[in-house]
């Protein structure tokens, strides 16, 4: 075998991507977008259910299963795909492949007898049964639904933007979005329609964790107002737009819209206010999603303060962001290029 840490390759297999990146509008293009419920089942959601003492208190204090039934419902009426990515384990999950032994949340299942094939607990909830013409995909047997046979419907179906929603937060909501985002979905969470095992997973996870690694964290009211046809038409941005981190925290009022030009690139003014100190002045092409009158960026609101966006974005600092293009990078790392090994007959 030869070793080559000469120049970057690629074997055009593993190219990290963007699905949506020709797609300039703000809204869900309903043709492309998907509701991924996960886990709505007893075991979670159910008085009764295996772990409904641990994940009750978030589940009633978001009124998961409410808010659930509503974004499935208006989703079906708009055509958007609704796929259920729920758990079920067989005696040879356990005796033959040993789960039990794999991780903490596998024991923690088993020892709880949780989500057992065939069970009341391993069933859909009463209220988010599916419906002929959604997809009940196969069972995933940790934390992450796109280790099933997900990634072959979207595909099927021509998906770019995943809707994730369910139980649990710090779990396989965020095990599977970490996993859309790399395979290059643009996801948004339905925080309202999520639940966890403590509030404080729930807090972690839909203030910090998913605000970076998704697009867009937003109510299912915002979602709802986001797929309505006033919305979905395709309108950028405008002054006066409230302006919304990916977290959902409140940035301030748009106050002007600047097209790009030779010097400057497009950005949405935000001015001063009690929130910043200084005028924000954000690239329109962080601009990612429309909720009524709400923009959302795909920043926290927290991160914003620590960015360059204290003066409009010139040509020169935006060409810089970009980097080096691969046939001008000698060694990827600086000092060495990555070990790829080549087979030699």
């Amino acid at each position: 075998m030869k070793l080559n840490n000469d120049k970057v390759k690629s074997d055009g297999k593993n190219i990290a991507t963007y699905l949506p990146k020709k797609e300039t509008a703000t809204s869900f293009p309903v043709e492309r977008t998907a509701l991924l419920v996960i886990d709505p089942v007893n075991d979670f959601l159910s008085e009764g259910g295996a772990d409904w003492e641990m994940t009750k208190t978030t589940v009633e204090m978001n009124d998961v299963i409410g808010n659930l039934k509503r974004a499935i419902e208006v989703a079906r009426g708009r055509n958007i795909p609704v796929l259920f990515g729920p758990m079920a384990f067989t005696e040879e999950d356990y005796r033959n492949e040993q789960l039990h032994r794999r991780s903490g949340v596998n024991r923690y299942m088993f020892e709880k007898k949780m989500f057992l094939a065939g069970s009341w607990g391993a069933d859909f909830h009463p209220d988010l049964q599916p419906h002929q013409g959604d997809i009940v995909l196969l069972p995933h047997k940790s934390i992450d639904v796109f280790e099933t046979d997900l990634p072959e419907h979207l595909e099927r179906m021509g998906i770019t933007h995943l809707v994730i929603a369910g139980m649990m937060a710090n779990l396989c909501c965020e095990s599977t979005r970490r996993h859309a985002m790399e395979k290059g979905f643009d996801v948004t969470f339905l925080s309202d329609a999520i639940g966890a095992d403590t509030i404080v997973a729930y807090e972690a996870s839909t203030r910090i964790n998913f605000p970076l690694i998704a697009n867009a964290v937003m109510t299912v009211d915002e979602f709802l107002v986001a797929l309505e046809p006033s919305v979905t038409n395709d309108i950028q941005v405008q002054p006066g737009d409230t302006v919304r981190g990916s977290d959902d925290g409140e940035i301030g009022t748009g106050e002007k819209v600047v097209e790009a030009t030779e010097e400057t690139e497009g950005y949405l003014l935000v001015p001063r206010g009690l929130i910043f100190q200084t005028d924000t002045y954000i690239p329109l092409d962080a601009v990612v999603k429309r909720s009524g009158t709400d923009v959302f960026i795909n920043i926290p609101k927290l991160f914003v303060g620590k960015l360059p966006w204290s003066e409009p974005p010139s040509r020169i600092e935006a060409q810089a962001k970009f980097g080096l293009p691969s046939d001008g990078v000698d060694k990827m790392y600086g000092s060495r290029s990555p070990s790829v090994y080549e087979e030699t007959s």
